[in-house]
């Protein structure tokens, strides 16, 4: 290769930190001695910066050290930006703004949790875990009630395998130790040393973050394999041809939109490198579904079908008929769209049939397999009826939205992403003080982050 050969561009996160590091490189002369932490909540995010858990010394008795090692293993193991502070109930720590002042204070977008003095509260960002699901983990913990450590074990356990993104790499365990006038040469070499350990760092988060993924769209793969030979099976079975006696252009037209769909299907799975595409292959199942559907009533001269989601027990059994009560077992009632068969099963006492995926527990309905789902729900229940659909399942709680528009790439910073004070307050939410389990917003902050009781 030439030596005005073109070389690949750095990735964007890694020119930010080289930019750093030649400035940190200028300023090595002149660096003042470090100064004493600052206390209250300069402290606790000078703490969570480098590590997950932070115990303040006059809490310390509600969660011993062995505890909040074992809290801090656990969060760092799952690579997930779960950040958490026990702090007691002093001046420093308002409760009306400490959540607000701490996500601001330690600068990377996540899940933080706060015991403070004998009340717990939490707020994510909504790039990494809905207001919804904060709030409905917040809830739990409480009515679940225990002392400090069991409150915060279950959140904890909770949120590391709902919350999005990535453990921040200030975790990793290098500390500043400050350079003075003399330490120049050090100082550079310690800069280059640095330049070539967070680009190790930043590989190693990528390809962790890359065989998650994997997993996730693999264990995805055959679900949708499933559907799209479900959806070509529909097509043979269907015994129609364009040129047979009686057809008219509607009929052609919806057989067409049904073949394209399946095409569709196919050419989109067999495209799709991440999760979040998923959507777009149920999307188009859900589409030529419904072409289905309209062909059969054009066919028989029946009343065309409305425009309607697909079951929502198992989308392969087409468009829905009718809205049906349903409660998933120790969860309230909702309403819910479902086929002829199945809202006959319900009427007639009997449990609908739902869609099955393995999990690590053995088959499970989709709704209670976790957020590596959340995409395929996404196509089939793409509207803003699907949060109200799966409340209190497992998928259902990290959802405010379609689960796939929640996603990193729906906006906003991706999960342990350095973005400092600049982010959206708005963006910053989930439970209350209040001690009646959960729900409502917080006090102080702006936006939404405001009001909430205690």
């Amino acid at each position: 290769m030439s030596a005005t050969a073109t070389r690949p561009a750095l990735p964007r996160p890694l020119l930010a930190l080289v930019a750093a590091l030649i400035a940190l490189a200028g300023a090595l002369l002149y660096a003042p001695a470090p100064a004493h932490a600052a206390g209250g909540l300069d402290t606790v995010a000078e703490a969570l910066r480098k590590n997950p858990v932070y115990v303040d010394p006059r809490a310390a008795g509600q969660l011993p050290a062995a505890d909040a090692d074992r809290l801090a293993r656990q969060i760092k193991d799952a690579d997930k930006p779960v950040f958490v502070a026990v702090l007691p109930a002093a001046p420093e720590f308002p409760r009306s703004t400490v959540l607000a002042d701490l996500r601001t204070k330690v600068g990377i977008s996540g899940v933080y949790a706060v015991h403070l003095g004998d009340a717990f509260n939490a707020a994510a960002d909504r790039s990494v875990m809905s207001r919804n699901a904060v709030s409905n983990l917040v809830g739990s913990v409480r009515r679940t009630g225990g002392d400090t450590n069991s409150q915060l074990s279950a959140f904890v356990d909770a949120a590391a395998r709902t919350a999005r993104g990535h453990a921040p790499g200030s975790w990793s365990g290098v500390e500043d130790k400050g350079f003075g006038t003399a330490g120049l040469i050090t100082g550079g070499a310690v800069v280059v040393a640095g330049g070539a350990g967070a680009y190790a760092l930043y590989r190693r988060t990528r390809r962790k973050r890359e065989e998650r993924e994997r997993a996730e769209l693999d264990a995805l793969r055959v679900v949708v394999d499933e559907d799209i030979t479900a959806f070509g099976e529909e097509l043979d079975r269907l015994d129609f041809s364009p040129s047979e006696a009686g057809a008219t252009e509607a009929m052609r037209a919806d057989y067409e939109r049904a073949l394209d769909a399946y095409e569709e299907a196919k050419s989109k799975m067999a495209a799709a490198g991440r999760p979040q595409e998923v959507e777009g292959v149920t999307a188009s199942l859900d589409e030529g579904r419904f072409a289905l559907a309209t062909l059969a009533a054009r066919r028989t001269g029946a009343p065309l079908p409305e425009r309607r989601m697909p079951c929502f027990f198992d989308p392969r059994h087409g468009p829905s008929v009718q809205d049906v009560e349903w409660a998933p077992p120790g969860g309230a009632v909702r309403t819910v769209p479902a086929c002829a068969a199945d809202a006959t099963r319900l009427a007639e006492g009997e449990e609908p049939l739902a869609r099955q995926v393995q999990t690590a527990g053995g088959p499970q309905p989709y709704w209670n397999a976790g957020p590596a789902y959340a995409p395929w729900a996404g196509g089939y229940f793409g509207g803003g009826l699907l949060p109200g659909l799966l409340v209190g399942t497992m998928l259902g709680s990290m959802m405010s939205g379609p689960a796939y528009a929640a996603s990193p790439d729906g906006g906003g910073p991706e999960g342990g992403d350095y973005t400092g004070s600049d982010y959206n307050s708005d963006d910053f939410g989930g439970g209350g003080w209040g001690d009646g389990g959960g729900g409502g917003d917080f006090g102080g902050g702006g936006g939404d982050f405001g009001g909430g009781g205690w």
